[in-house]
């Protein structure tokens, strides 16, 4: 049986591009014989469309694309995803569904068994799970279908009381298909691959994978679609951050045309759990992944171009080479803002990236605005000490002439604060915690300087004394990041035992850092959950990002 996997970009609710291309691909396959389709979850409506599904109007399209569709499925089986209504007068209006289209009819709907509500998931908020599982016969070969989570559950998962899989075991399929749309962080490419031979090795099957690629908003999919034989040797990966299709025959005996790829031996066996931050954990897929969620970010808001603040620093460094590269140079104004504490060197460092990158760059100092803000306020400042509002003037001074540029010329402000900022709260409202994506707050800082250096591993872009210098706001004279936060190899390990490892303070104070750095490191976190929660989307990357995938209350005592 010859089978096509389509890994496509979708666009949430663009119900006539996502048909067109789902219906492009289908010709394309039908050209090559290929005797079955497969596309992702959700490919009609794109994933995840969250409420838009609570719209009976949205639904009605998704019908429309699947009537449409199902008309070019007349010499071929076609697998695509959608939400399907629920006909019993129980349970929740909706499943997330796989129909399975041929000779022009829909042949077999299936639906999705266990809906995960953990990290950015919230699927149990609108779907029915399944209550009948059964395989799909066609051309004489019975298909287990499932849908993304439903491979994930071997028996041994503590979320969930039923495997899918278990439950189709008695009707004898022949070929294992799952619809997917599984989003990226650095460890999933390996745990994906886990999963799945467990699937292979326990069923004793061939499977194939399909898993959507694109970005929504935070979420990035990286498609890295997969096809096992019987045997759980990996016979096929579709490239990372790309679309793309490929045709796969598989054997009577399970076995597939195709040369191995990864023995089973050598694929993984369990999933990858890093105990501590490893910075440079598989930062070429981190680096193509905030590419591709800054393009998508920009192409399906209809955005055009973008903005940003460059300091000098390696945070507005790294945003810059990304953004130029999703973007086009040409597309990326930079703007220098030196300020009165501004060092010569961070100003010349700014310039020759700019120059490195070919990218279109300003200078507009903020030394008269500054003091034309202080004399404003010198009636209520009076002789009051320097401190952190005379600092936090620069940073929205900044933000404001960012966001003048933006309105007038239509840029799109691009966000530059890492997740250590972040997560301490090391960062102005309103000032340098402006934008409308943030690009590397998912991005410890050291991820940061590992990405530094991996833009940096064929030639110098990035000047090498922003990688080198130590990192500062340059608010106030010599001022230093350390002279407020902790140095960042030890912080960004104590802030990955709590928000990545979920650690507690007992915990993180055992792995031997100092107890009253740990307690002061928290209570930074916690009390700054007010400022992220009035942040700018952030490009996820990491198994526990700020945004949709963490949930803790502002005004919460825990650890105050």
């Amino acid at each position: 049986m010859k089978i096509c996997i389509a890994q496509q970009n979708y666009h949430i609710g663009n119900f006539e591009q996502n048909t067109d291309k789902i219906l492009c691909a289908i010709e394309e396959a039908k050209k090559q014989g290929a005797d079955i389709i497969l596309f992702s979850e959700m490919s009609i409506c794109g994933y995840p469309a969250r409420d838009f599904v609570e719209f009976n109007d949205f639904i009605n399209k998704c019908y429309e694309s699947i009537d449409i569709i199902k008309q070019a499925a007349d010499t071929i089986g076609v697998l695509i995803g959608s939400p399907a209504r629920n006909p019993h007068k129980k349970g929740k209006d909706l499943y997330n569904a796989a129909f399975f289209l041929y000779e022009q009819k829909v042949v077999a709907e299936i639906h999705k068994t266990l809906l995960p509500t953990y990290d950015v998931f919230d699927e149990n908020r609108y779907f029915e799970p399944a209550d009948e599982w059964k395989v799909v016969p066609f051309k004489g070969k019975n298909l287990a279908i499932t849908i993304c989570e439903d491979i994930w559950n071997l028996g041994d998962n503590p979320l969930y009381r039923i495997c899918p899989m278990d439950m189709m075991m008695n009707q004898n399929p022949d070929i294992l298909l799952n619809l997917s749309a599984s989003p990226f962080d650095y460890t999933h490419d390996e745990d994906r691959k886990a999963t799945i031979k467990a699937n292979v090795l326990k069923y004793k099957k061939p499977l194939f994978y399909c898993n959507a690629i694109g970005s929504q908003t935070e979420i990035v999919f990286d498609g890295a679609s997969l096809v096992f034989d019987k045997d759980a040797n990996l016979c096929g990966a579709l490239p990372m951050f790309e679309s793309a299709m490929q045709f796969f025959e598989c054997n009577e005996d399970g076995s597939i045309n195709s040369p191995i790829i990864e023995a089973a031996a050598r694929v993984p066996n369990k999933e990858l759990n890093p105990k501590t931050l490893e910075p440079e954990l598989n930062i070429d897929q981190v680096y193509k992944a905030l590419i591709l969620g800054v393009k998508d970010y920009f192409t399906k808001m209809g955005f055009k171009k973008a903005i940003l603040g460059s300091s000098g620093g390696i945070d507005s460094a790294v945003t810059l080479v990304i953004a130029c590269e999703a973007l086009g140079k040409e597309n990326v104004q930079a703007v220098l803002m030196p300020s009165p504490y501004s060092t010569p060197h961070s100003i010349d460092d700014a310039v020759r990236l700019s120059k490195n990158l070919k990218n279109p760059y300003e200078i507009l100092p903020i030394k008269d605005i500054y003091e034309s803000f202080l004399s404003s306020l010198k009636p209520i400042f009076k002789d009051l000490p320097f401190s952190l509002a005379e600092e936090n003037i620069q940073s929205r001074t900044r933000g404001n002439l960012l966001m003048a540029i933006a309105n007038k010329l239509g840029f799109v402000l691009l966000n530059t604060s890492n997740k250590s900022e972040l997560a301490t709260g090391y960062g102005t409202l309103y000032g340098d915690m402006a934008g409308g994506l943030g690009v590397l707050g998912d991005c410890y800082k050291m991820q940061v300087y590992a990405l530094a250096k991996y833009i940096n591993r064929d030639q110098e872009i990035i000047p090498t004394n922003i990688i080198t210098k130590a990192p500062s706001a340059e608010l106030r004279p010599d001022q230093k990041d350390s002279d407020s936060l902790p140095d960042y190899s030890i912080l960004d390990q104590i802030l990955f035992q709590y928000i990545e490892k979920r650690a507690d303070p007992s915990a993180i104070k055992a792995l031997g850092f100092q107890a009253a750095l740990v307690d002061r490191t928290l209570q930074m976190v916690n009390n700054n959950e007010y400022k992220r929660n009035q942040f700018c989307p952030i490009i996820r990357i990491s198994p526990k990002a700020f945004g949709v995938g963490r949930r803790v209350p502002i005004v919460g005592k825990y650890l105050n």
